[in-house]
């Protein structure tokens, strides 16, 4: 019997929960549907966690991220749906969801979605963007030229 999309993650024991260590899966041929256009869009998703007391299965991920193919789903909803999931399985201390989008109407698209145990999902952990310390000086020069 072939093997069906699924919506059940999997789990098993993480083998060292005393020890903070980073797992990445990456899935390079994730699809779904356009819910505006209902034509296929493409793209990478990875999850970077780190666990607590349990593990994804990764035939389990497999089958569940093959379960969006057919469906219809912006890439924000779907790349925290993703998130969601996985934290509700696997109860990891972090985990960040990366969704890359392929190119649709010239523009490429990046959806990062993260999760802090003790914090649930939040924008406070999104990296910001720094210049360059020569961007830096000019910027605080500018500041201080402003009047009060």
């Amino acid at each position: 019997m072939p093997t069906q999309p699924s919506r059940q993650l999997e789990t098993f024991p993480n083998p060292e929960p005393n020890r903070d260590y980073l797992v990445r899966h990456e899935c390079p041929e994730f699809t779904a549907i356009c819910p505006v256009t209902g034509q296929p869009d493409f793209g990478t998703i990875i999850v970077l966690y780190t666990p607590d007391r349990m593990c994804v299965e990764l035939k389990s991920l497999k089958l569940y991220l093959w379960s969006f193919r057919n469906e219809g789903h912006y890439f924000e909803q779907v790349t925290n749906q993703i998130l969601d999931d996985l934290v509700r399985a696997v109860e990891p201390r972090r985990m960040t969801v990366i969704g890359g989008f392929n190119v649709r109407g010239g523009i490429s698209s990046r959806v990062v979605a993260r999760y802090e145990q003790g914090h649930g999902a939040t924008d406070s952990a999104m990296p910001r963007a720094s210049a360059a310390p020569d961007v830096q000086a000019k910027r605080a020069r500018r500041a201080s030229r402003r009047p009060s």
